[in-house]
């Protein structure tokens, strides 16, 4: 069986209310209406009772030789003029001087409702059966002129008779009833199809799943997410958010104010504004952090901003991730080409039966190779610095560039507290940097020279070149701009250089320059060790 959609059961549900409500009003209007039509007619009755309990000749009726013929016809003229159902007119006793049947007239009076009329000498409407059918009565005394109850007028309205009277009035509600109820239905279509479109045309049960579905995906996402509505106030915050701001996730923070939270927040401008910002840079409780922000918008307006952030730090780390597999691959490439290279010169001697100069070539090569490894096990002992050294000895093999590892050379594993990546991103640079500067030189005159050094309070980083050295002019302009000796890549470089300095700065060191032993540039970078390492 398909399931109903929800504009369909809320028209359903809302018809059989309005019918509820619609009938159950008219019902209760058609009592009330009958409640006061019997009370008015009740009154009327009374009215006439009193009015004719009054009238002399009917006072004198009672004193004549024969009641009934005086007070018969003066009772029916008065029945016929008040469209009344009867006018009976009883002795003290009860007995009929007046009726409309004329054969009733001498009996006793029917609804034993006659006392307080006789006894006590009250006026009252009453209700009771009588001969003539159920019925609303007035009944009034009769006084003579000493003031005496001498008898009783009642006048009385057959219930049967106001039934039709009512049944009238029924069809005057019968129709508001069903104009109530047709006026309902149409609104409640209208209504019922407003709010479908409100909710883009989705089903309450589609939007339970995509709010658990979006609440699942934002707590799922490593970036911490805050959003705001257009008064700046928090209306979503996740996980990850709680832990970028040190705040944990029993403390509510849903309806709060955003520059309550975050002082420094730029989320208030992209409300004004409607702009996006994008990779923008933020401290968040000293913490430096990246930051995209974008505005919500409804139709034309915005109602409230986004803003995604994640720290430096573990962008950073996944940068340095980046970086050795880049360093790693641009060795195994150097390496698998150089390799190549020295396959081409086996085979080629092979064919000329060249076989001693084979196997010097191969002694040579393998006594090269063992002896940077060697060196790098017993002076370079951190994996991390001699992987990306050897690296680098391919590519200057692939370069035909002379690599020299000073013999000094002297380093134990990289301490946990300096930031790998910062350090491969300042060595790889000035490395890069080195080769480049030595490129168009004549082959033989390609040298890059590297010492790492750690003399116990300090690590030091030398690498020179046999470039042409840098000018005074470039000297000291090197590390505040973006600045190149290559004239024609100016467009292109020049942050290679600028980037060592902002690393070896956050690696909590100095960098300094000056002309080289070889002719060229000397870099030379000083990282103090902490205490205790």
């Amino acid at each position: 069986m398909k399931q109903q959609t929800m504009q369909a059961k809320m028209f359903r549900y809302n018809v059989l209310f309005i019918i509820f409500i619609t009938v159950a009003t008219g019902i209760s209007f058609y009592f009330t209406l009958s409640q006061a039509i019997e009370r008015e007619i009740g009154l009327k009755a009374l009215s006439i009772a009193q009015t004719t309990a009054k009238r002399a000749d009917i006072i004198a009726g009672f004193h004549a030789q024969n009641p009934s013929e005086v007070l018969q016809p003066i009772a029916e003229e008065i029945r016929q003029l008040t469209n009344s159902e009867y006018v009976v007119i009883g002795d003290v006793n009860g007995i009929r001087y007046a009726h409309p049947i004329v054969e009733r007239i001498g009996q006793s009076m029917v609804g034993d409702d006659n006392e307080r009329a006789l006894l006590q000498g009250e006026a009252y409407i009453s209700e009771a059966t009588g001969s003539l059918g159920p019925a609303i009565r007035g009944k009034a005394p009769v006084f003579d002129e000493a003031g005496n109850i001498i008898g009783v007028i009642s006048v009385g309205f057959l219930k049967t008779k106001m039934s039709a009277v009512f049944w009238q009035y029924a069809d005057n509600i019968l129709f508001i009833i069903l104009l109530g109820i047709l006026f309902g239905v149409i609104a409640t279509s209208m209504l019922s199809r407003k709010i479908k479109k409100e909710l883009l045309d989705y089903e309450p049960i589609e939007i339970a799943t995509l709010l658990k579905q979006r609440n699942a995906l934002i707590e799922s996402v490593r970036e911490g997410i805050i959003m705001i509505d257009d008064k700046g106030c928090i209306t979503m915050v996740n996980h990850a958010a709680h832990e970028t701001l040190s705040l944990p996730e029993t403390v509510p923070l849903v309806g709060r104010k955003i520059d309550d939270i975050l002082p420094n927040t730029h989320l208030l401008e992209v409300l004004s504004t409607g702009e996006k910002q994008l990779d923008r840079s933020m401290e968040i409780r000293g913490k430096m952090a990246v930051v995209n922000r974008v505005p919500i918008w409804s139709g034309e307006q915005v109602v409230g901003a986004v803003a995604s952030f994640r720290l430096q730090s573990e962008i950073d780390q996944l940068a340095m991730e980046l970086s050795q597999v880049k360093k790693y691959t641009e060795a195994l490439r150097a390496q698998t080409h150089e390799y190549n290279n020295f396959l081409y010169t086996i085979s080629g001697l092979v064919q000329l039966q060249s076989y001693e100069e084979v196997l010097d070539l191969i002694h040579s090569e393998r006594a090269e190779q063992d002896n940077l490894i060697q060196f790098l096990s017993k002076r370079l002992k951190d994996p991390f610095l001699s992987g990306i050294l050897i690296g680098f000895f391919n590519r200057a093999k692939e370069l035909k560039v002379k690599l020299i590892l000073d013999e000094d050379s002297s380093l134990a594993v990289l301490p946990n507290y300096l930031q790998k990546h910062l350090f491969v991103s300042v060595f790889g640079n000035l490395m890069t940097n080195a080769f480049e500067a030595v490129e168009h030189l004549a082959e033989d005159e390609r040298i890059v020279r590297v010492l790492i050094y750690d003399n116990g309070q300090e690590i030091i980083i030398e690498v020179e070149d046999s470039g042409e050295g840098l000018s005074e002019e470039v000297n000291e302009a090197l590390f505040t701009k973006r600045v190149t000796t290559k004239s024609y890549l100016t467009e292109r470089r020049g942050y290679g250089l600028l980037k060592v300095y902002e690393n070896v700065q956050e690696l909590g060191g100095v960098i300094y320059t000056e002309k080289g032993d070889l002719g060229g540039a000397l870099f030379i970078i000083v990282i103090q060790k902490q205490e205790g390492e």
